[in-house]
């Protein structure tokens, strides 16, 4: 065993834990399997999956693993030490520096498992946020000799741009079973801002796709018009999201019904008055009434995510006789991984250095914890910089 730096989440106590707080410490790393690579990280982004952990929503992510404490971390760029003594599939060899896929343990086709994601809520795994870390030889996968991208770019590359790349796949495949190209030679796809969403929207119009991004920063929506997307401001429609649990309050569903009327008709003018061909949303049970209500015949919601609410609820009648499908995927199986690293080599799709900004130090990620917490950073992309 030897002891390294990480930071450390504890487990919550049992009934209605409260947001956790990381803690700088050392945890003890074990030997390496066979199988497994000694890794340093060297730039790990702060994801969707590790503010989960630490606000203990809608799980205590250490009592589900039945462990007293876990180092979250499951996206990045790091180096190799030591590589795999056997399965050793890619010719890992020390100092190859790789982008993780975090998909440890999947099922029988390679897709992930509940229980399966490295840094997050595999047992036993120790994520990226620690100084070295062990992980599978399959969850490696090295960047292409002479890249045209920067490590920054592969590190946010690695969760959002991968799962965008694995969503895509399946809605837009789904949407051409229905609507062929003689009917519609494009979709319009539209989406609630966020990393994964800019992925998904950059990547559809690759495919040909007139995009649009919801998002109410300045800055946001700049990036967005410099990459090709439609910019729509939310702050036009400020009491878009829907909470049941407030509908009886007074004026709740008034202002609701406000911002909704003027979000589709924003929708029906920006997509020529069709609705939205695939409408990708992570947000989930707070946006999807306004998501479904802006869908053309034949469209599809899409997600791999659930940032506002575990649970939805819509009419199925309604969506049957629209022929609306719904979307659900999670992250990737390796296959796709590669796949969504060749296109980007290729296409030039990668996370806008712009978007991604300055990476955090490693002494900073509690600050970093508290700003991504309350809404406050500007880039899709944060990074910590954990070793050099």
């Amino acid at each position: 065993m030897n002891k390294v730096q990480a930071w450390i989440l504890p487990v919550g106590p049992e009934k209605q834990p409260p947001p956790g707080e990381l803690q700088l410490g050392t945890v003890s790393l074990p030997e390496p399997e066979p199988t497994e690579a000694l890794v340093e990280p060297l730039l790990v982004g702060w994801e969707g999956n590790c503010y989960h952990a630490v606000q203990r929503r809608p799980l205590d992510v250490c009592r589900a693993r039945g462990e007293s404490q876990i180092v979250v971390g499951n996206s990045g760029v790091v180096r190799v030490l030591r590589p795999p003594r056997s399965g050793n599939v890619d010719n890992l060899r020390e100092g190859d520096v790789c982008m993780v896929q975090a998909n440890c343990k999947p099922d029988r086709f390679g897709y992930g498992m509940n229980g399966g994601a490295f840094g997050y809520d595999a047992p036993g795994t120790v994520g990226l946020l620690a100084k070295r870390t062990n992980i599978h030889g399959t969850c490696l996968v090295p960047l292409p000799p002479e890249t045209r991208h920067s490590p920054e770019q592969w590190a946010a590359f690695s969760i959002r741009y991968v799962t965008a790349y694995a969503n895509w796949r399946v809605a837009y495949g789904t949407w051409r079973l229905q609507v062929t190209e003689e009917d519609q030679a494009s979709p319009y796809v539209w989406g609630w801002g966020g990393g994964t969403t800019f992925a998904q929207l950059t990547l559809a119009r690759h495919h040909g796709a007139e995009a649009a991004i919801i998002t109410s920063r300045e800055s946001r929506m700049v990036l967005a018009k410099s990459h090709g997307l439609v910019a729509v401001d939310r702050r036009e429609f400020p009491d878009i999201a829907f909470d049941e649990q407030h509908a009886k309050e007074p004026g709740y569903v008034e202002r609701y019904r406000e911002s909704e009327r003027t979000f589709l008709r924003l929708v029906r003018e920006t997509t020529d008055g069709m609705g939205v061909s695939i409408f990708v949303d992570y947000l989930g049970a707070t946006t999807l009434r306004a998501t479904l209500k802006s869908l053309a015949r034949e469209g599809v919601v899409t997600t791999a995510g659930w940032r506002e609410g575990l649970r939805t609820t819509f009419v199925r009648a309604i969506e049957c006789i629209e022929r609306h499908q719904h979307i659900h995927t999670h992250y990737a199986r390796r296959s796709e991984v590669l796949e969504a690293v060749d296109f980007a080599e290729r296409r030039d799709w990668a996370p806008p250095l712009e978007a991604i900004g300055e990476p955090w130090t490693y002494e900073s990620v509690p600050n970093l914890v508290r700003t991504y917490a309350v809404g406050d950073l500007d880039t899709y992309f944060p990074l910590i910089r954990v070793n050099d």
